[in-house]
């Protein structure tokens, strides 16, 4: 069970939109927070993210040719040439015959910065734990062999960029569409193996991954804290404080989580009967997956549905 798309998954709420960005030197672009995660890919040049907003602990960035930023929250910054230069606000993008992407150009003629800007429509309502541990911003270089697959993913994106050609319609959004595991793939790699915590420990941890891989796989099994400590071959006190520390919850309360988190994806891209989607999520009634599920969002899985269908 890949528990890293699973988790993804379960917070996707639409395709990723994304825009080829052309600055040349002095330029400034300011991009106001967005619903979901945004991310940049320098495929050209140099330049520097600031974040901006209330978030004092957050220093300018300079970014090379093969930089990745991943923004979890999709707060607010500004991409220039320097810290220093002015700002535009954001402007609508310009599509040409045959390019895959819209593109916006500004600054003025000096030297040139070309990157992908985007940004993952992901539910931060209700973010799964593991995209909640994640760092606020994440940078990541490529140069040098570094995240080769990552590096690999980047240069192909450029390629077609670049030269579109017969496919690249098709090819430049499922690229895109990827990109986002291969970072936080690369982020969860990096992290070293003595210092790792959280979410980037518990998905290698000999105890905590099988029992992850289990609720994942099968959410309506009547898992108990003994059945998946045997799992992990540890006892029921010993597996429960090295479950809680690593992912952050008890292990009843993340089952419950994964378990309300399945109905809502069920809810909202499938026809089930809600007696199926109760089922499928643990729930033996449709009484009492309705009223845990009212308990989890706020609202009953009909009116959940209907919103989610409208919106």
């Amino acid at each position: 069970m890949d528990i890293l798309s699973e988790a993804l998954g379960s917070m996707r709420t639409g395709l990723p939109r994304s825009v080829r960005t052309h600055g040349r030197a002095p330029w400034g672009l300011r991009l106001s927070p967005v619903a979901g995660a945004g991310f940049h890919v320098v495929l050209y040049g140099t330049c520097w993210l600031v974040p901006e907003g209330d978030a004092p602990h957050l220093q300018p960035i300079a970014l090379s040719p093969g930089d990745v930023v991943f923004l979890r929250d999709g707060r607010g910054h500004v991409l220039a040439d320097h810290p220093s230069t002015p700002p535009q606000e954001a402007q609508p993008a310009e599509f040409r015959p045959g390019a895959p992407l819209g593109t916006v150009t500004i600054g003025a003629d000096g030297p040139r910065t070309s990157l992908l800007c985007g940004h993952y429509h992901l539910d931060q309502g209700r973010p799964h734990p593991l995209v909640r541990q994640l760092p606020e911003i994440i940078h990541l270089s490529t140069r040098h062999g570094r995240h080769s697959e990552l590096c690999s993913a980047v240069q192909l994106l450029g390629s077609e960029l670049e030269n579109p050609r017969i496919g690249s319609a098709g090819i430049v959004p499922a690229l895109i569409d990827s990109l986002l595991l291969y970072i936080l793939r690369a982020w969860i790699e990096d992290q070293p193996a003595t210092e790792a915590r959280g979410w980037a420990a518990a998905l290698s941890d000999s105890a905590v991954a099988p029992a992850l891989a289990a609720v994942h796989e099968d959410p309506a099994a009547p898992w108990t804290v003994e059945s998946l400590a045997a799992r992990a071959g540890l006892s029921r006190a010993a597996f429960s404080r090295r479950f809680t520390g690593l992912v952050g919850e008890p292990p009843m309360a993340y089952l419950t989580h994964w378990r309300m988190t399945t109905a809502a994806r069920l809810l909202r891209e499938s026809d089930a009967p809600l007696a199926t989607v109760a089922a499928r999520s643990g729930y033996g009634s449709e009484y009492a997956f309705a009223k845990a599920f009212k308990r989890e969002y706020g609202q009953a899985p009909g009116g959940y549905r209907r919103e989610a269908r409208a919106a």
